[in-house]
This record gives C-alpha cells, structure tokens and sequence, in this order.
C-alpha cells in the first residue's frame, strides 16, 4: 500500500487559541463547513471539541469520542493518531469527548455511540488524518522559524529535528506558533511498512488507574450535598404499581424523599445503604402483570410458530421442493434462554440540575440517545443536557439502550424530587439481574436435506424470538437473523426466516447480538451435516467457502495450530467453528479433555482472527480471550428463566457464570492484513460455543440443542 495524499478540508478543522498559551488543537467534523474556529480556555489550553491538542508543556491530547468499557478503546485510537503524529507514546493523554453528536458522531451509524465493534472501524481514517495534520502543522512552523524546507524537516518520538542545521525542538516548543499555521488542505498517510506503532505489541494502555483505585467509575463520583436513589421496581415485568406506603422509611435515618416515577418507587437518602434500607421499608403494593409469562411455555409456544411460514430474510432457489422430495431430510431445533448481561459494575448513573439545564457523570455508551432521552424529560434542547463520560467497568450493550432506560430514571427521580442537589442512582446486582434488557431468547428450527454426494441441497431456517430492533410484525429483525441471513456457505437453496414476538420482558444488544445464537445453531448443524455425510468437519467448510477467502483463512490457519486431524492425548476430543460479524472472521478449535467421571473440561480453545489491519495486537488477542471467557458462560451456566413474568436468578449464585477454574488455555493467531481495521469486542464470542459443543459430539455422539449444557457434561 502505497502513501496517499488524503483530502481534510472537509474532515478537520483548526481551533485556534483565544490566546498564544492555548497551544494547538485539531478537531475534526464532517459537515460542510470547510473550516471552524472557536475561542479556546488558555487555562487549559484546549477546546473542548478538538480532537488533538498539543500543549506547550509537551502533552499531546487526545479527545476520545468512544465510552472505554475495558475494550481498548483509549489505547486504539490514541495508536493511530500517534502513529501520524509520531510523537512519544509517553506524551500521549486521553480524555473523553463531551456529548456533541454531530462532532463526535460514529461514521459508521451517525450520532455519537459506542457499539457494534465499530470504534476503531469508524475511526481508522479520521484519527490517522488528525494526526497527519497536526504533525504538517508542526513541521510547518518548525521550517518558518529555522528557515528550511519543511520536506528537510524529520519528526520522530515527538521531536522535531533538522539534520543539517542540528536544530531540534520538542512539540510544546512548536505547540503555539503551530497553532497560527493554516490547515492543510490533503496530509500524507504512511505506507504500513512504515508503521512505528500501529500492529505493534506491548504499548502501555492509556485507561489506566484501574489497579490502583485512580481511574474514576460512576461509583467513585462524590459531589457536595449529593445523595443517593434506589429504586423499588416491579417484580414481574408487566406488573405496575397499586399503591405504596412510605411512612415507614421516611423516618428512617438519613432518608431525605420517597418519589414515585414511572418505573417504580425511588427513595433518595444520604448514603447507599440509607437508600436501600428505606427502599426495603417501604409497603409497596403491585399490579399483576396482565399476561404471565414462564420459560417452559414460552418455549413450548416458540417451538409451535418455529414449525409455521415466518418473514423471509432470505429465499435462494425452491428449498421447499428439495426438502419434500427427500424423506430423510434432517431436522432440528435449538433452544436458547433469556441471558443478563452481568456486567462487573451494575447500572449507575449521577445528575444535576444547573441554572442552564443538566449535567450527568457516568459511563455513557450512547451519548446521542441519552442527551436526546433526558432532555425529554426535563423539556429542554439536547443540547442543554451536558454529560460527562466516564470509564465503565464493562457494558456488552447494557448501558446502550434505545429508550436510555436508567438514565431516564434517574430523570425522572431528579424531576419528580424537584431539588437541585445531585443525585446518583445505583442499582443493585439484583436490580441489575432482575431488571430486563436481556439477550432474547429464541428458538431456532433447521432443516437440510443432502444430495448423493453429500453436499447440501437445501437448508432451511426459522428463527423465533423478540425483535431487538421494535420491528412490528410484518418486519425482519435484522438483529435476529444475522449471522444466518448471510449464511456464506455454497447452497443452492436457502430460505430463512423469522417470526417476531412480543411480551413485557424488556430485551436489548448483547455482546454479539444475534451472532450470540445464529452462529450456534448453524455451526452445530453444518458439523452435524458434515457427519451425516461422512466427510471431515474442515473439509466440508471449506468446499462450501470457494467464494470466501477470509473464511477459508481463517480456518486453515486454526487448523494447522490446533493441530487438526493429529492424534490427541487420550480422552481428548476437539471439535471447531468459523463466523464472520461485525466484518471480522474468527474460526476456533475446542480442545476438550474426558474426567475420571465422565463429564468434560474444555482444555484449549484455539483462536484465528482476521479483522484487518491489526492496530493493537495486545488488546484483540485480550478481547479474543475475554469473548472466548464470555461466550462459555451461556453455553455452560447462564440463563435468565421466568416464573409468573419474574425472573428467578438474582444474583451470582442463581445467574452463573464461568469462573476462572473453568478458564481454558487460549492461544490467538493473528492473520496478517492490510485491509481496512474491522471489530474485534464481539465476534469472539459467538463461535466458541459451537466449537465446544462440536467437541462434545466427537467425544459423546450427542448433539446438545439447548443451552445451557450445565453440569450434564461439564465438570462446574
């Protein structure tokens, strides 16, 4: 890849300094607005908009649009925009983007959102370009005041130097004379044989603090005269309230208000304990919900739709045809329950109400939806609702609700209370797990039919669940049906389809979204197909990925490092998968090894991922590893199951998950690239439960089709 002159007038814009201390600051926008300029607070020495800045006291900024929930995000981008910059890794700091969504909007969806392993994809280009500038911009007036060309002007490890004349000088040197200089209209990306640090591992993180209590969560936030709120919230999803009784808690010792808001009863008191003491002497009556939902007949009623004509995601060729002309056709269904997030810090969220509107901390993953939401709430302009993003101790899609559900509560408490004193909301592990916003569950019903020479003639699939997305009926999900709508495998006749259902239980994202439950159903089919037809597991992939060289990469590269088709160690049996989501293409081998009592422990899990070009080797093999961890708990442990429309799992001892003795040893490969950047968060998880349960298979002969597997085949 060649270096390019890329075009900026349109993407960056330069805030110059109401003063000469400012320094300089780069931001960036889309709109079509050639260039912005706007007054700069020289105590800080940077605008808030600006996407880089460089002090005179040598820091380099760099304002993060993204939320980091432990992903790498800080680390990522501030990679690729010192890469262009080539300043000091050291130098190098991270703040997080104000809400602006038109500043600091995701290019890949709009508005400002951290989702869909998409921050490094999104900015790839816009960050490399930020950095490509402000380093022009520096050299530029590095070679105003030497008087040399600036083409004689190198820049590396944050010093800019002039060979001939040995002048150097650090980026704070040039930071305000950089600052009067013009933007450049086209900067010179590096070639990627250039690269100094970009697909280099062992660069420190930049969201540290987290080992020795500095970083700041929601928890961490404490404010003058600020209290805390906890919320009584129905018991059963559909119930509402009847009546409450709060004379009880209001005398209570530290109790400073009972408020009831849409969602159930708040009590607000001096500390977190005070709040929950008083939220659990309160007297609160509840409306039965007015349909009651419990796990067996819900599944007993998807199974019934599974096996009737749904929405057509996908029809290739007459599967109808080919499967009624063969008698023997295979059929099969899954089951998958509802699963809680459990994300290690519960939802929390603090608010103050200002002389000019709010102003919100906490780990915000969807500024646009939530700044939209609350202002809602308080009849104000988005605009007016100020939210300051902290780090969040993880998400998998929980804090990135369309309705912004516990930030509006937190409104709504602020609104009801009717004071301006802060206020932070915290819930409880049990409010955490209790409280909805699930992965659906679904059924999946499949069904193929193979020729005389073993190939697949026909699959058909029908998918039943809750749409994510509010489809209404006559709509797709798109968010249930990917990873199966896309099927890439060789198959002349294809359809897929889906029903939408539609019940009180609040669902949303989950790490992977619908690749959490397509891409189990359709590896455990294939590789039950590849059996039937008596051919090995990989080789029966790959004849059907001719036209898919990613997949087919990444599988021959897992199987040649797990050592596929070798012999094994007594007892031990492996199995494999390959799913593309989010543009990245991920194949894993499961190494699993047979007990003294029969029952299983997962050994190894082989991992090969192709997600472009590798920023931070270091964070996608941890993000490999956390997917992997992530994707075991629902097929061994975890699932949310309901009893009269409540949920029956509270805590960690009801809703489990994996535990660091069920760990297996994980080794990830990397697959060179030079394409685009792709999302590496998620698409991990999805394809280690298939290859367990592959697995599992060659070691039992039985095919297990409905999760979680428990302590029927694992040693827990």
């Amino acid at each position: 890849m060649k270096t390019k002159a890329i075009s900026v007038s349109r993407r960056l814009f330069l805030v110059r300094g109401a003063q000469a201390g400012a320094g300089l600051s780069l931001g960036l926008q889309f709109s079509s607005g050639a260039h912005a300029a706007s007054k700069a607070d020289p105590s800080k020495g940077l605008e808030a908009n600006a996407f880089v800045s460089i002090h005179p006291d040598n820091r380099v900024i760099l304002t993060i649009k993204h939320l980091e929930m432990g992903q790498g995000t800080y680390t990522g981008l501030a990679t690729l925009m010192a890469e262009e910059l080539d300043a000091n890794w050291a130098q190098i700091e991270t703040v997080a983007a104000p809400a602006n969504p038109e500043k600091f909007k995701n290019l890949l969806f709009g508005g400002q959102l951290t989702g869909g392993s998409s921050a490094i994809a999104n900015s790839y280009s816009q960050m490399r370009e930020a950095g490509a500038a402000a380093r022009h911009m520096l050299v530029a007036a590095a070679a105003a005041q030497w008087q040399v060309k600036p083409a004689s002007i190198s820049v590396k490890q944050g010093i800019i130097s002039h060979a001939v004349s040995k002048r150097s000088a650090s980026f704070g040197d040039m930071a305000i004379a950089a600052a009067q200089q013009k933007l450049p209209s086209t900067v010179i990306l590096k070639d990627p044989k250039d690269f100094v640090l970009i697909g280099k591992a062992n660069l420190a993180r930049k969201d540290t603090g987290k080992t020795n209590g500095k970083a700041i969560f929601t928890q961490d936030v404490q404010l003058p005269n600020m209290l805390t709120a906890v919320v009584a919230h129905p018991p059963a999803f559909g119930a509402s309230l009847k009546s409450v009784d709060a004379s009880t808690a209001e005398k209570l010792p530290g109790v400073k208000a009972v408020v009831t808001i849409p969602s159930g009863v708040a009590v607000l008191a001096d500390t977190f304990w005070q709040a929950k003491k008083g939220r659990d002497a309160l007297n609160v009556e509840w409306n039965k919900p007015t349909t009651e939902i419990s796990s067996p007949a819900q599944m007993a009623e998807y199974k019934k739709l599974a096996q009737t004509p749904g929405l057509q995601a996908r029809s290739d060729g007459n599967v109808a045809a080919v499967l009624g002309a063969d008698k023997n056709h295979l059929i099969a269904e899954y089951e998958f329950p509802y699963l809680a997030h459990a994300a290690m810090e519960p939802m929390n969220c603090v608010l103050q109400k200002t002389a000019t509107g709010v102003e919100m901390w906490y780990g915000c993953q969807g500024q646009s939806w939530d700044q939209a939401a609350v202002a809602k709430v308080f009849g104000l302009a988005p605009e007016h609702i100020k939210i300051n993003t902290l780090l969040a101790g993880g998400s998998f899609g929980r804090r990135a609700t369309f309705n912004s559900d516990y930030a509006v509560e937190l409104a709504n408490i602020v609104k009801a209370w009717g004071k301006s004193a802060p206020v932070k909301l915290v819930w409880t592990r049990e409010d955490d797990t209790q409280g909805g916003y699930y992965r659906p569950a679904y059924v999946h019903r499949l069904a193929a039919s193979l020729n005389n020479k073993g190939d697949i003639a026909a699959w058909q699939q029908c998918i039943v669940g809750q749409a994510i997305t509010g489809a209404d009926a006559k709509t797709v999900d798109n968010l249930s049906v990917e990873g199966a709508a896309n099927l890439p495998y060789a198959i002349p006749n294809i359809l897929v389809e889906a029903h939408n259902t539609y019940n009180a239980v609040p669902v949303s994202f989950w790490r992977s979204v619908g690749s959490t439950h397509t891409a189990y159903a359709v590896e455990t089919f294939i590789d039950e197909l590849a059996h039937r037809a008596k051919q090995d597991p990989l080789n029966y992939r790959l004849a059907m990925l001719k036209d898919h060289p990613r997949h087919r990469g990444v599988l021959k590269l897992v199987a040649e490092r797990a050592g596929w088709g070798k012999k094994l160690p007594a007892g031990h049996f492996q199995g494999l998968a390959v799913h593309e989501s989010f543009n990245s293409y991920v194949a894993q081998v499961a190494e699993i090894a047979k007990l003294d009592n029969g029952k299983f422990r997962i050994h190894k899990i082989t991992c090969a991922v192709d997600c472009g070009v590798a920023v931070n080797p270091d964070v996608i093999r941890a993000q490999m590893e956390g997917g992997i961890g992530f994707g075991l708990s629902p097929l061994m442990l975890s699932e949310i199951t309901l009893d009269k429309s409540q949920a029956q799992q509270k805590n960690f001892d009801a809703y489990k998950v994996i535990r660091i003795q069920h760990m297996p040893e994980i080794e990830v490969h990397i697959v060179p690239s030079a394409e685009a950047p792709t999302g590496v968060g998620e698409p991990g998880t999805p394809v280690v439960a298939p290859a367990v349960a592959n697995a599992l298979f060659a070691a039992t002969g039985k095919r297990l089709r409905k999760l979680p597997a428990g302590a029927e085949f694992f040693q827990l």
